[in-house]
Formats: C-alpha cells, sequence, structure tokens
C-alpha cells in the first residue's frame, strides 16, 4: 500500500511540477526534460545535503542499462538536495555526449570504450582498464568534460547465438566465427544494430581484427531488443548483444569469446559538464561509493528485471538504491 501511494505521490507532482520545468528547459535551449521527483532523502550518500540549492540535468542514451544508470544518478543527486532534470533515452551516443560537452546536461553515466574510439578519434583500445580510464579523463579535460573514478561493470560488445545454432556450429571464439566464415560463408548471418555496424569499434573493425569479410546480404541491422529475440528464434546465426545484458542468461544464449581482445573495455564512469563540476564538487564524494557498487553482476540483475521481467527501469534504480542503503524513502 505504501509502495502504491508513494508510486501516486510521484505521479502527482510530476504532473504538477513537469510544466513549470520544461518551460524552464525550453528556455535554456533544451530540447527535452521533466522533473525527477522521488521521495527520497539521505541514506548512506547525500549525508548534510551537499548539493542543495543545486539544479542539475542528467542525461543518458536510450538502452536498458543506460535508462537505470541515468535514473540511478539523478536519484543520488535528489537525496544529496538537488533539483534535477530528466534528459535520459537520448537516441544514439553522440547526442548524450554533446548534451554533457555543450552544457545542456552536467552529468551522466559514460562508457570508457565509446569515449576513446567514438568520441576521441583513437582506433586502438587500451587494454588495461585503468589505463584507458585514465587516458580518457586527460583527454576529455580539453572538451570541458571531467571523468570521475570508474565502476567494474563492463558493458563490451559481444557476438552470442541460441542453443540450437550452437549444436550446428559449435563455435566459442570469434576466431573460430572468421573461420566459420571463410569455410561456410552463408552459415554466418548477423543481427546487429545500425550503430554497431557503423563503428569503428563494432562491426567493422572486428571483421578487420579477425580477418572476416561477411556479404552485406547477410548482416540485418535492427533495434536492440528485437536482436535478442531474434538471435533467440534463431533468425541469424549471430546477435550483436551487450555482455552486462540480463537476457544472455534469460534466453541461454551462447557468448562468443573476444579471443583476440578487439573490443574495447566499456567500463562506466560518471562524466560531469566542468563548469558544473567547480561549481558543485561534492557531487564525486555522492556518485563514488553509487559507482564502486556496479559491476556486471549487478547490471545484468538490473537489466534483467526491465527486459525480462518488463519492470520499469526508473523503478528498477529507485528499488535498487533503497535496497542498497544508499537512499531512503521520503
Amino acid at each position: 500500500m505504501r509502495r502504491a501511494l508513494l508510486l501516486l505521490s510521484r505521479r502527482t507532482r510530476l504532473l504538477l511540477a513537469g510544466a513549470v520545468l520544461l518551460a524552464a528547459a525550453s528556455a535554456c535551449g533544451l530540447t527535452s526534460g521533466s522533473p525527477m521527483v522521488d521521495d527520497v532523502e539521505p541514506g548512506s550518500i547525500g549525508q548534510g545535503k551537499p548539493l542543495q540549492g543545486a539544479q542539475l540535468t542528467v542525461t543518458s542514451k536510450e538502452f536498458t542499462e543506460q535508462l537505470i544508470l541515468g535514473a540511478i544518478m539523478g536519484i543520488a543527486f535528489q537525496a544529496a538536495g538537488a533539483e534535477v532534470v530528466d534528459r535520459t533515452g537520448i537516441q544514439g551516443s553522440v547526442g548524450s555526449r554533446e548534451a554533457v560537452v555543450k552544457g545542456e546536461a552536467d552529468a551522466a553515466y559514460e562508457y570508457t570504450g565509446t569515449a576513446w574510439i567514438t568520441y576521441q578519434g583513437n582506433s586502438e583500445p587500451i587494454p588495461d582498464p585503468r589505463e584507458q580510464w585514465l587516458a580518457v579523463r586527460d583527454a576529455d579535460r580539453k572538451n570541458g568534460v571531467t571523468w570521475l573514478e570508474p565502476s567494474e561493470l563492463n558493458n563490451t560488445y559481444a557476438l552470442a547465438m541460441n542453443q540450437s545454432n550452437y549444436e550446428k556450429y559449435r563455435t566459442r571464439t570469434l576466431s573460430e566465427v572468421a573461420e566459420l566464415s571463410k569455410r561456410d560463408p552463408g552459415a554466418v548471418t548477423l543481427c546487429v544494430e545500425g550503430e554497431f555496424a557503423n563503428r569503428a569499434d563494432g562491426l567493422p573493425g572486428m571483421e578487420k581484427a579477425y580477418g572476416m569479410d561477411i556479404p552485406t546480404r547477410n548482416i540485418t541491422q535492427m533495434d536492440t531488443g528485437i536482436i535478442y529475440t531474434q538471435t533467440a528464434k534463431g533468425a541469424c546465426t549471430y546477435g550483436e548483444v551487450f555482455t552486462t545484458d540480463g537476457r544472455i542468461k534469460s534466453m541461454n544464449l551462447v557468448v562468443m569469446d573476444d579471443d583476440k581482445k578487439f573490443f574495447p573495455n566499456y567500463n562506466a564512469a560518471p562524466t560531469i559538464h566542468s563548469e558544473t563540476m567547480k561549481k558543485w564538487p561534492a557531487i564525486a564524494q555522492v556518485l563514488a561509493p553509487v559507482t564502486a557498487a556496479l559491476n556486471n553482476t549487478v547490471a545484468q540483475d538490473l537489466n534483467a528485471k526491465v527486459d525480462v521481467e518488463g519492470e520499469d527501469p526508473h523503478q528498477v534504480a529507485l528499488d535498487w538504491m533503497i535496497e542498497r542503503g544508499f537512499v531512503k524513502e521520503g
């Protein structure tokens, strides 16, 4: 009953506050945004409300994990006293990134590999996760972006297949997929996202690294969620997946090992517009314990609650923050 009343209260306050904050966002040049109005108080984070008086805009990309991470960040800020505008769910990587660079948004969880390859234009990943983060952090200073300490969560790319196709082809590594593509070109069909199909750290780079030459007719581009269902059905032999996705386990997919270590480390870390960081340095201490608690197991569990069990990403984030004691219900 209490949860129902809390949700009703949240929706009611959202409707009342929405018009005001949306108008403010429009005046500032933001194209979208709505208030986060979670009824939360400090738990193990946010003691003393060091962000009292701050008005912070949080952004994210559009896929499940990013929606959850964006909500986690916004909930942490609220517990620390900030008013938060929600701009999560921007399509593609560049949109949310540019929002932070330009100061249209104040903060987002970003991935080190995406920054290093896609934003900063490098072609070779740095194998050591810490060194990768340090290089990204240092390079982004000139772009007005501050990187805080990273999490263990490493959401890197992989190819996966269903059990039936695994029984048929018995591939376990990307090198074996490459061998299969040469031996039997028609056997290797791919379901991938449009972004993965064109990124240097995606399909083109993977083909080059492993000596693959997969015909265009064997590659079908589709939305992320559809890839998992189509791969599970066997509509394509291999589907592009993310290693932290809960559907891998629930659909009993077999993940190919990146035996040449082509794909970069994609450790999630908070990125903050540098001017915002100067004004509100307490952001770092608020987010540090939350980021430290994130790893692949946590991500798979949280992602599965949304993608498998159908729960709301924001509610999943809120439940986790309360369960871990980071925040308390108000």
